[in-house]
């Protein structure tokens, strides 16, 4: 039984992605070559690996093993390289890090920017995840890090202080709301609304008026808070942001923000690990980094 280190990053990439054709895609393979690949695992092995089936694809028992030997190779290779420095130039070792949007878009460019300054020979592989998406990938070794919020089971995991996040809602000025101070989510769910075209603070958003019966009514979805809070000054809808890109947006544009009193508005924001001797130093030492402040 023989698998290479692009059998075994494919198989990871699968199994985080829980599909053969997101997997293929992050591994930089074809569908057709990565379904090749897996195959030949399975036959290589005598084994099934993988269930697919309408919810995705998992792994098999026998697949949970491959995977937990696979991320102790591969994480062993990137010691290896972070260890060797200068004789192994040309190599480098990669972190890999989960974060939800606001700590992807207002926290972490300035935290992680920092770092990465300061190790010129590492990289991080920063993806955005929903934070429930996050500690499963962290407690089952497909990430080395996570920053999630609070209100998500992390049994399991170590937690380290990273900041706070609050949603606001972003109303034009001269809008019946714009003289509220705060409001309740359900009083605004009638109203239309400018959204992020995707990510997991959306989904967030999104999944908590699904909770109250509601589906938001969307005039436009943009990528950016920016682009969001351009709309909301020219009337164009209501938007939920985080506080810090608001303020930052009502310098410039005409916006009066309104404090959402649900609790799930309020996020106290952490770093997640499975625990730190599970960890490379230098992953241990971006740990201590990013939990050196707390905003």
């Amino acid at each position: 039984m023989r698998y290479d280190l692009t059998d075994l990053r494919l198989f990871l990439a699968v199994i985080e992605a829980g599909s053969i054709t997101h997997g293929a895609a992050g591994a930089n393979l074809s569908l057709a070559a990565a379904s090749e690949r897996l195959r030949d695992m399975e036959e290589a092995g005598g084994v099934k690996l993988l269930e697919r089936g309408r919810r995705g694809t998992v792994p098999t028992e026998a697949g949970d093993a491959l995977a937990h030997h696979a991320r102790i190779v591969l994480r062993q290779l990137e010691e290896m390289h972070a260890e060797l420095g200068d004789i192994a130039k040309g190599l480098r070792a990669t972190i890999r890090l989960l974060a939800n949007t606001a700590a992807m878009t207002e926290f972490l460019p300035d935290r992680l920017g920092a770092w990465l300054a300061a190790h010129p020979h590492i990289d991080v592989d920063l993806k955005e995840r929903q934070s429930a998406d996050s500690v499963k990938a962290v407690s089952a070794g497909l990430a080395e890090v996570g920053i999630i919020a609070d209100a998500v089971d992390t049994a399991g995991l170590e937690l380290q202080p990273f900041a706070v996040d609050r949603l606001v809602v972003a109303v034009p000025r001269g809008h019946a709301l714009a003289a509220k101070k705060k409001i309740l989510f359900k009083e605004i769910l009638h109203e239309q609304f400018v959204g992020l075209a995707r990510g997991a603070l959306q989904e967030h958003i999104d999944g908590h008026a699904a909770r109250l019966g509601k589906k938001l009514i969307f005039r436009a979805r943009v990528r950016t808070f920016e682009a969001i809070c351009g709309m909301v000054a020219q009337g164009v809808g209501l938007g939920i942001v985080p506080q810090r890109a608001a303020r930052r947006c009502r310098g410039s544009l005409p916006l009066s923000l309104v404090s959402l009193l649900d609790p799930w508005a309020t996020r106290h924001l952490s770093v997640c690990y499975r625990s730190k001797d599970d960890l490379s130093s230098l992953a241990q030492d971006l740990l201590m980094h990013l939990a050196a402040r707390t905003e």
